[in-house]
């Protein structure tokens, strides 16, 4: 039975944020009374060669708009801008969710844009600061790959785009025992998701010995497309939350409540 005050008591709920990233949704797990098995499915790694991302950071006063897509994005760039310089005062500075803009204003960046609506490149693409660009510079902060559709659309519409890579993701050399053995014990209720690439990870992480479990067990994502590519792979109760860990909290709340 779930009480009111902890309605996530007594549940097993996975965290696959990078390792320095689990921290808060986890937090909200136990205040909520459940147990956050943090199992994390992408390794946030720095950039093999540093030397393009540096040379940009020199050329920042060239460029009108920054925008940052994900707070690994906020945290390895403005890292590396700050030990290099200031930004320039006249740059436009666009965040893709709340999570991109609590990174900057951690490092004193304040006045960044946020879509109000879904933390995505569709949510970026229908800011009024975003709709008129021609002839103007964007830069886009990101990790290594990752998709076009910012910036093709930006081109699209007049801009001079450029990608500056800042950091890069790998799958953790993590064994599947920890999710395996809280199967067995019967102590796994949810798997929390918060990206695609995360998803693939974790599917071929657990293996063959997991991959039913996983399908069988309650996935909560919070976009729309890692939902899709969910159920492609077989999942059957896959629940897509407001963005962020709020969104996602609330969304686990909602569904144990019921």
């Amino acid at each position: 039975m779930i009480s009111h005050g902890k309605p996530l008591a007594g549940k097993g709920i996975v965290v696959t944020r990078p390792a320095h990233q689990a921290q808060r949704l986890a937090s909200f797990i136990r205040d909520a009374g459940g147990n956050a098995i943090l199992f994390p499915t992408i390794e946030i790694r720095e950039v093999e060669n540093p030397e393009p991302l540096l040379a940009l950071i020199d050329r920042l006063d060239a460029f009108d708009v920054a925008i940052f897509v994900s707070p690994n994005a906020v945290e390895k760039a403005m890292s590396a801008i700050t030990a290099q310089r200031a930004l320039p005062p006249k740059l436009a500075v666009v965040a893709v969710g709340p999570g991109s803009g609590r990174e900057l204003a951690r490092f004193g960046v304040a006045g960044a844009v946020v879509p109000a609506g879904r933390a995505d490149s569709e949510g970026l693409l229908d800011l009024e600061l975003l709709a008129r660009v021609e002839g103007r510079r964007v830069v886009v902060f990101r990790g290594d790959g990752g998709r076009e559709l910012l910036g093709d659309t930006l081109a699209a519409r007049g801009a001079t785009v450029e990608y500056a890579v800042c950091y890069r993701r790998i799958r953790p050399e993590l064994a599947p025992s920890r999710l395996l053995d809280a199967w067995a014990r019967e102590e796994l209720d949810a798997i929390t998701v918060t990206s695609s690439e995360g998803l693939s990870n974790l599917w071929e992480m657990v293996s063959k010995p997991g991959e039913p479990l996983l399908a069988s067990t309650p996935l909560f994502v919070p976009h729309p497309r890692i939902g899709r590519g969910a159920r492609e792979r077989g999942i059957s109760t896959v629940v897509v939350t407001e963005a962020g860990d709020e969104g996602l909290l609330a969304g686990l709340i909602t569904y144990f409540r019921a």
